[in-house]
């Protein structure tokens, strides 16, 4: 893209006065291919907000269909697309708030079988998974695969965010190197969660996503962003990098995708 549209001007205004942002940087976000994990509580925002700051390309996968209990935090979602799958409830609704974006739906699981083809071409991956063995699988494949990850999650009242930059810092196993025993930490479904909390953290997910495509300030590298709702409060705990770390370090024990249950590998 060599110039902007009379609309492009007027709707990236704000962007491109922006000394850190300008025309260059509005048509880096243009040119940009950003993998979402997840189209319900995380995905939602993250997309909405990527689709609004003009990044060209979003894909995001999921397997679900929107129900009725998803509209207490799923933005993109409404009454009209109840029974829809989420990925084109989600794609219509950015598609309608900005015609610059190409949003790629997605409605399949995700496995060690497709990830590693389905981020190949993409600038970023985002995870919005609300379960541990997609995590996981997601972790370990952008590592290997070099990608860029910014990973978040919620529960109750309290939100975490990092990013994860293969080479240069901490992987997902270096904060948890063993995926926990199932049943031991409850799902939004099991323990709830405030509606307005995936706003703050998919926002906060959507601005590191933001930085690490402009180049531009100091993303969550090596550190672990807790927001906590009830007392407003962010708290930065530092996350250093394992040298034994089974996928990131030194001597990595994990050199392929292991084999999580495919079944448990979806987004609510």
């Amino acid at each position: 893209m060599s110039e902007f549209t009379e609309d492009q001007l007027q709707r990236y205004s704000r962007h491109i006065i922006l000394p850190e942002v300008g025309g260059k940087g509005q048509k880096k976000l243009l040119n940009a291919k950003v993998f979402i994990i997840g189209a319900g509580g995380l995905g939602c925002p993250v997309g909405y907000y990527l689709a609004a700051a003009g990044v060209g390309t979003i894909a995001m996968i999921d397997n679900d269909e929107v129900e009725l209990s998803n509209l207490q935090r799923q933005i993109a979602h409404s009454v009209k697309t109840l029974g829809k799958p989420k990925v084109e409830s989600a794609k219509n609704t950015f598609e309608s708030l900005n015609p610059d974006v190409n949003v790629i739906a997605l409605k399949q699981r995700i496995s060690k079988d497709n990830i590693m083809d389905l981020i190949k071409d993409y600038d970023v991956v985002v995870d919005g998974s609300d379960n541990f063995p997609t995590r996981y699988l997601v972790n370990d494949a952008c590592v290997m695969a070099g990608k860029p990850l910014v990973s978040g999650a919620i529960l109750r009242f309290e939100g975490q965010v990092t990013t994860i930059i293969p080479g240069e810092g901490h992987c997902y196993r270096c904060l948890f190197e063993e995926m926990p025993p199932a049943g031991l930490v409850p799902s939004c479904q099991e323990a709830g969660v405030l509606g307005v909390l995936p706003g703050v953290v998919g926002g906060l997910q959507a601005t590191e996503v933001l930085k690490l495509i402009l180049g531009k300030g100091d993303v969550l590298k090596n550190e672990l962003l807790i927001y906590n709702a009830l007392k407003t409060t962010f708290r930065k705990v530092k996350v250093p990098k394992n040298p034994d770390c089974p996928v990131c370090g030194s001597n990595p024990t994990i050199k392929k995708l292991l084999d999580y249950d495919a079944e448990y590998c979806t987004m609510q």
